[in-house]
């Protein structure tokens, strides 16, 4: 059913007409279509169909009037809550509604046709008699006037001036002050070649506004004027409304997650190069282009680098003649902003250097601003980071700019590219242009680093260049620092390692050549280089960044060791402390890691093995084995390479920790037995007794308790220090626990316990608090186990140590188990196993299932 008010009143339900012929009918109908969808009371509607009475009408007439109209247009229609009633229709079935909704987007001729004179002109002629009528057709003429003025706009633009001059002609006597229509009916005198009329037609506006109101025409119409007297030849001319962007990006592939936050107030889209962020803000923009009917201005600041050039070639562009335009910037500027202010226009700057540029091409448009900056000087600007793209929409980039299929080699070259745009749609047309070759050829061209950036490239197009633009304007020391970094192979880095290659990291940023990541667990900032930036860093001339930065990482790593090292002076430290070292290691570890294999390659020996080294203890206490076992080969063959027998000797013995650490008890062996040789040879006493003390453990684990006392033994006989004699008392306990003598190793754990709390080791004291809480339930003496368990599960909270944690929960099972308490031991290993498969520890989480069937 479709109700119309604009005109006379009537109520259509398909071609049978519902419309009311009892005046109060009428009125009670007009009263609810004028508050549709609004709840309304007996006494509100007696007020609006007899409002100079007084309401002196009885509630029962108005509900006997309400009763007969539900009766006329269907019950379902006016509903009936709380006492109320209501008007239940959609915004589809109210003319008004429909028109309003049609403008809003543009649909001006639907809109109109919709138009049959001023709302309720049957009912309230005079527009006196309801507050709401006057208001309505106040809104409503109001938007008749703006959908006329688009529609003739619309005609002009499409050269139909001739066809509308009649209308002009007639809606500027109708509106004689409606300067737009003034304006339109000069413009289409002027294209049909009555120039004298146009230009009479604007001194007949002048003569009146200075006569009446004793005022100029706007500043919009007064320019058509000096267009026209200087007979500016872009008038005759209808070219439609402007559209500078360039061809929409061929195959644009993902970004859906930002497309839709690309147009906006005012919108920098901002990222690394060759990240893609002009085509995703070309592309955008030819997707809302129906958004902007007066056009879409675009502009690349990288080519046309002064703003005053820009703002004349915007000005032209929206049909302001040359001799129009003023030369100071900042009336250039004003000038823009008055043409921009009554048009629908998209504004999109490309490429901009920085906030200079852009401010003076800024107007109360939609503006897109493309930039390797995030430009923090725009305050009111909202950011849309573009990073590289995932692995899925690298390939499907890849495959559709080189025709080719999706498979194993396809992926293998998309990984080369790093998810760099640019470099995907090269490697892509390649293909493309080649057809005779194959991915898996292309691939082995790009598997070679040295080759890599000169493979890259297709006619005019290079990845190289792409990173060029932004290296050739950086200051000297920020061309350092870049290359500084260069030498890095670790995917991401801190703050403190751009400072140290020469700290210029935001000015990198800003040239798009460096990714600002993320603020890690120790609260550092981390910075992110691409594959292809770090080739291309690697090209450039550099003074040699890895030397310093060594010395200073051996110091950072030693100091936030503590007293994880074996064999190390004691220090006692506070709980705090060691918490934030291990942040600190944990958001350095892959930095680390990485850094080792970059000094080996390198040449720097002594800094390769020694931070392989000092990570050990790290590694081994969380367990991070495939990292330990990456950096004990090239420290291994840095120490040979060097030739020094005692790193040598060192690093195999971390070695064989790490092969106890897999439970591979032959391969520990071997490795330790080397170790010991060799310190043997070299008379490092103290090495020795450690490395004994290593193997008591793997003949302990062999079953050969026996030679794994006696070597422990010895191991205690020469500690000169509290620390070694808690190492050898620990692995002591723990082979007579093997061997059932419970009480020597109750004995032996319980002082190894006392040393290291003097010592404040935290951590081993809680690993040995564990074993003992082991022998103590062996003895059948709980309370003694739980206390010890419960020991060392504080320590493992205090530190934040979540492996150690896991490993005290497990101890506490146990001890419920023993206790009668099975659903509780059951909680407590599910909870500990829960740990252990998010850390990856195998073993532990085998005692965890072990325990909970």
């Amino acid at each position: 059913m479709e109700f119309r008010i604009m005109g006379p009143l009537e109520v259509r339900d398909g071609e049978i007409d519902r419309t009311p012929s009892a005046p109060k009918h009428r009125d009670l109908l007009a009263m609810f279509v004028l508050n549709a969808r609004r709840p309304l009371t007996v006494g509100r509607l007696r007020g609006l169909m007899w409002p100079r009475e007084g309401g002196d009408r009885s509630d029962s007439l108005v509900r006997g009037y309400v009763g007969q109209l539900r009766q006329l247009v269907g019950k379902d229609v006016i509903t009936t809550v709380s006492g109320t009633y209501t008007l239940a229709i959609g915004e589809e079935q109210l003319d008004v509604d429909r028109f309003r909704s049609l403008v809003q987007r543009g649909a001006y001729e639907e809109a109109l046709s919709l138009w049959r004179g001023p709302a309720l002109e049957d009912l309230d002629p005079d527009g006196e008699r309801w507050v709401e009528t006057r208001r309505l057709r106040e809104e409503l003429g109001e938007l008749r006037l703006l959908a006329l003025e688009r529609r003739v706009q619309a005609g002009l633009d499409a050269g139909r001036h001739r066809e509308l001059l009649a209308e002009l002609r007639g809606l500027s006597a109708e509106h004689p002050l409606w300067q737009r229509f003034r304006g339109q009916y000069m413009l289409a005198l002027f294209r049909s070649g009555r120039r004298t009329e146009a230009l009479d037609a604007y001194a007949a506006l002048r003569e009146r506004l200075d006569d009446g109101h004793a005022i100029e025409p706007d500043s919009e119409l007064q320019l058509l004027y000096h267009r026209m007297l200087h007979d500016d030849v872009s008038l005759h001319v209808s070219a439609g409304p402007p559209v500078l962007l360039p061809h929409d990006v061929t195959g644009f592939t993902g970004r859906e997650e930002l497309l839709d936050q690309v147009i906006g107030d005012q919108v920098v889209v901002h990222g690394q190069a060759g990240a893609g962020k002009s085509a995703l803000a070309v592309h955008a923009a030819w997707r809302q282009r129906e958004r902007f009917p007066d056009g879409i201005l675009y502009a690349d600041l990288r080519e046309t680098t002064a703003p005053s050039a820009v703002l004349e070639d915007f000005l032209r562009w929206l049909g302001c003649p040359a001799q129009a335009i003023p030369a100071a910037l900042d009336q250039r500027e004003r000038l823009l902003r008055a043409y921009a202010a009554n048009r629908r226009l998209l504004v999109l700057l490309d490429n901009a250097a920085d906030e200079a540029q852009v401010r003076p091409l800024l107007t109360a448009c939609p503006t897109v601003i493309t930039s390797r900056s995030s430009l923090g000087g725009l305050t009111e600007a909202t950011r849309l980071p573009v990073g590289v793209l995932s692995p899925d929409d690298a390939l499907d980039l890849l495959v559709r700019s080189s025709g080719r299929d999706a498979d194993a080699s396809m992926r293998r070259l998309a990984r080369f590219c790093g998810g760099l745009p640019i470099a995907l749609r090269i490697a892509g047309a390649r293909l493309a242009a080649r057809p005779g070759w194959t991915v898996d050829y292309l691939v082995e061209l790009l598997e070679d680093e040295h080759e890599r950036l000169d493979r890259l490239h297709a006619g005019d197009q290079a990845v190289r260049s792409v990173f060029a633009i932004g290296y050739d304007d950086l200051p000297e020391r920020a061309k350092q620092t870049l290359c500084g970094l260069g030498a890095l192979s670790s995917p991401d880095f801190a703050d403190w390692v751009a400072e140290l290659c020469g700290g210029q990291a935001e000015a990198l940023v800003d040239a798009g050549l460096l990714e600002a990541h993320v603020v890690d667990v120790a609260g550092q900032l981390r910075y992110r280089l691409h594959d292809l930036t770090r080739l291309f860093a690697r090209e450039q001339p550099a003074p040699r960044a890895l030397p310093d930065l060594v010395r200073v990482v051996l110091a950072r790593v030693q100091a936030s060791r503590f007293s994880l090292i074996s064999g190390d002076p004691a220090t006692a430290v506070a709980t705090r402390d060691i918490r934030e070292s291990v942040e600190w290691l944990a958001a350095e570890r892959a930095f680390l890691v990485s850094l080792v294999g970059d000094l080996h390659a390198a040449g720097l020996d002594d800094g390769c093995w020694r931070l392989a080294h000092l990570l050990a203890p790290y590694l081994e206490r969380h367990r991070f084995l495939d990292d330990w076992r990456r950096v004990t080969g090239p420290a291994l063959e840095s120490a040979r390479r060097a030739g020094n027998v005692r790193a040598e000797a060192l690093v195999l013995r971390d070695q064989g920790d790490l092969h106890l650490a897999e439970r591979d008890w032959d391969a520990a062996h071997d490795r330790l037995r080397l170790a010991l040789g060799m310190f043997l040879r070299e008379g490092r006493t103290r090495d020795v007794d450690h490395t004994r003390r290593r193997l008591g453990r793997v003949h302990l684990e062999r079953g050969r308790l026996a030679e794994a006392e006696r070597a422990l033994l010895t191991c205690l006989d020469a500690a000169d220090n509290q620390r070694d004699a808690a190492d050898a008392l620990r692995v002591l306990g723990a082979v007579l626990h093997r061997a059932g003598r419970l009480d020597e190793a109750a004995d032996r754990l319980s002082t190894a316990i006392k040393h290291l709390a003097e010592l404040g080791d935290r951590h081993r004291q809680a690993d040995t608090l564990l074993d003992l809480s082991s022998v103590r339930l062996a003895q059948d003496a709980i309370p003694e186990a739980r206390d010890a368990a419960e020991q060392a599960r504080g320590i493992a909270v205090r530190l934040g140590d979540r492996l150690l944690d896991a490993h005290a929960l497990l101890a506490l099972a146990q001890v419920n188990r023993a206790e009668g308490a099975q659903e509780r031991a059951r909680d407590l290993a599910a909870a500990a196993l829960t740990a252990f498969e998010e850390l990856a520890d195998e073993t532990g989480g085998a005692q965890a299932r072990s325990l909970i069937g």
